[in-house]
């Protein structure tokens, strides 16, 4: 699985001012709650969905309404400080993406844990498909799912229980 380490002082800066240019382009307010809602992601490693990230703002005593974090998170979205997966049924999980390299998933099916990995072969197949197709492609997706083999998986003991 990839370690994601918290971003650097500098790095936080320049997201902050990313994020600060594109709402000024837009007209949009430039509040406490956003900026509080994009520090928490780039703070904080890994995974998360919308509730997980609210629950952790209002953990922290930030005032911040739920519809708040969807309405920021579409924002972050748009101007791609953060990137939106749709793992299989469950509810989209988000993951920072500003200055990030280019990674695809392992979903466990079992115990729902997401690992992060790089496959260099990837790269040939998409110099490939822009060799054949009039595109240039600018990212890519790939989600492989597979079953827990972990001995000490904590719904093992479920999946036996409902294939039993």
């Amino acid at each position: 699985m990839a370690v994601v380490m918290s971003v650097s002082t500098d790095h936080l800066e320049e997201v902050k001012r990313l994020f600060s240019n594109f709402l000024k382009e837009r007209n949009l307010r430039q509040t406490a709650e956003r900026f509080a809602i994009l520090e928490e992601i780039y703070s904080t490693p890994g995974h998360f969905d919308a509730d997980e990230l609210f629950v952790r703002l209002k953990e922290k005593g930030c005032r911040v309404s739920r519809a708040t974090v969807y309405n920021t998170l579409d924002l972050l979205l748009e101007c791609d400080l953060v990137v939106k997966h749709q793992f299989g049924s469950n509810q989209a999980k988000y993951e920072r993406a500003f200055a990030y390299r280019q990674h695809d998933h392992l979903i466990c099916l079992d115990c729902q844990a997401i690992f992060e990995f790089c496959a260099p072969q990837l790269q040939s197949i998409k110099e490939m498909v822009e060799d054949i197709y009039p595109v240039r492609i600018k990212s890519h997706s790939l989600q492989l799912y597979g079953e827990c083999l972990q001995e000490d998986c904590p719904n093992r003991s479920r999946v036996e229980d409902e294939t039993a």
